[in-house]
């Protein structure tokens, strides 16, 4: 990723000016103030960041997802402007998920099993279903500005581009940072918003899209989570800026949430290998080899074990692997509310994938529990809604058997991990 430079001094703005901060560029002095012109003056939103490229000019518009402020400044300063082209924060799978609402029922959990996608799943209805329910409480459906920008594009006949990144790769590249345990973390955080009774005010919604505000909640997540606010912030603000620059027409207007404006001023002009950032990397070899440090270390503890005490604790090794691996695993997929046979499925698969890390429990026990649930097309028609509530997500078989999955995983990596060290103790 390029090298994020020093945001460029702002030039100081006309008070008649109804803008927020505008960015010089090209062959602008830096003492000169950009032009808006005086009929748009009082009908730029607050939100609104003017900048100039290359003989263009970009109306930014900083977002919230579920605002209906946000809904009418984007509606707004598109009418006013009257771009060349409306610049939006999707990709095509995104764009086309926006069009289909029905795109849920075409989710087989037996794919998203064998795929080893649960973690990925979860992570993104979790998300999906923590806007919804903010966007319910303020009768706002998430996404609803990007909607609308696209609608006054076609009124007014202007280019409709999308600027952002595959979701799938942001969604890869972040998950490809993150070990398991901050994958649950991530996760676990996902599911404690969706299942809190925080009211949200829409006036605490549209205070996010202040600057300092953005700021504060940037510098936190930076601290809290890096692995993630690279692939997920910091790479999307150079994609997107300089998607944005790229687009056709001398005058644009680019929606974007207002997270990534401060980010986005700071990639200007600069030179982007746009095929390079949406590349997935391939799994080091490292990591490959690490997956087999457990089962290498376990055979060779009990080939040591053998010759050490004449085949005499023989039982004692096997005992001291099988059942951490067993327990663990079956309990927390009874903890996720897996069926009988999914609970002994899960004591017996959990020692043997262990030793094999091309296979995993979670997959085994998942494809039990689904074969045993058989969720519907209606299932997952609904997943978006129940997922609302930890209740809801317990309930809908589909979303039933990803818990089960992930937890049946789980309690068997802290099984292989205690086994392990049981059975080194021996030596």
């Amino acid at each position: 990723m390029s090298e994020i430079n020093d945001t460029p001094p702002q030039p100081e703005v006309p008070a008649s000016a109804q803008t927020g901060a505008v960015e010089q560029s090209g062959d602008v002095s830096a003492d000169a103030e950009v032009s808006v012109p005086e009929a748009m003056e009082t009908e730029l939103g607050p939100n609104v960041t003017v900048v100039e490229h290359d003989g263009s000019t970009i109306y930014i518009v900083g977002t919230a997802h579920i605002s209906e402020k946000s809904v009418q400044e984007v509606r707004d300063t598109i009418e006013a402007v009257r771009p060349d082209s409306v610049c939006v924060e999707l990709c095509e799978m995104r764009y086309q998920a926006l069009k289909d609402e029905d795109r849920w029922k075409k989710l087989d959990v037996f794919q998203v099993l064998k795929e080893k996608k649960v973690l990925f799943v979860l992570a993104n209805l979790a998300l999906s279903a923590y806007q919804r329910k903010l966007g319910e409480k303020l009768g706002v459906k998430p996404g609803s500005e990007l909607v609308e920008a696209i609608a006054v594009a076609e009124e007014i006949d202007a280019e409709l581009v999308l600027v952002d990144r595959d979701i799938q790769a942001t969604l890869k590249r972040t998950w490809a940072n993150l070990s398991l345990w901050n994958k649950l973390s991530v996760l676990g955080g996902l599911l404690e918003g969706v299942g809190s009774d925080e009211e949200l005010t829409e006036e605490q919604i549209e205070s996010l899209k202040e600057k300092d505000n953005i700021s504060e909640m940037m510098e936190a997540f930076a601290q809290e989570m890096p692995q993630v606010k690279t692939p997920l912030i910091d790479e999307r603000d150079l994609y997107l800026m300089s998607s944005i620059e790229a687009a056709p027409g001398k005058v644009k207007v680019a929606v974007v949430g207002a997270g990534h404006v401060a980010g986005m001023l700071k990639h200007q002009r600069e030179d982007v290998d746009l095929e390079a950032l949406a590349e997935i990397p391939a799994p080091s070899n490292v990591l490959k080899l690490l997956k087999w440090v457990i089962p290498t270390l376990v055979l060779a503890a009990f080939y040591i074990g053998w010759q050490k005490h004449s085949g005499d604790k023989l039982e004692e090794l096997v005992l001291a692997w099988l059942l951490p691996n067993s327990v663990m695993a079956a309990l927390l997929s009874m903890l996720g509310g897996a069926k009988p046979l999914s609970v002994v499925t899960a004591f017996i698969a959990s020692p043997i994938t262990s030793l094999n890390p091309t296979i995993g429990a979670g997959m085994v026990v998942g494809l039990v529990e689904a074969w045993l649930r058989k969720p519907t097309v209606q299932d997952a028609e609904n997943l978006s809604g129940d997922f609302t509530s930890i209740r809801g997500a317990y309930k809908n078989p589909f979303s039933r058997v990803l818990i089960v999955a992930i937890l049946a995983t789980l309690g068997s990596a802290l099984g292989a991990w205690i086994g392990a060290g049981l059975v080194l103790s021996y030596l």
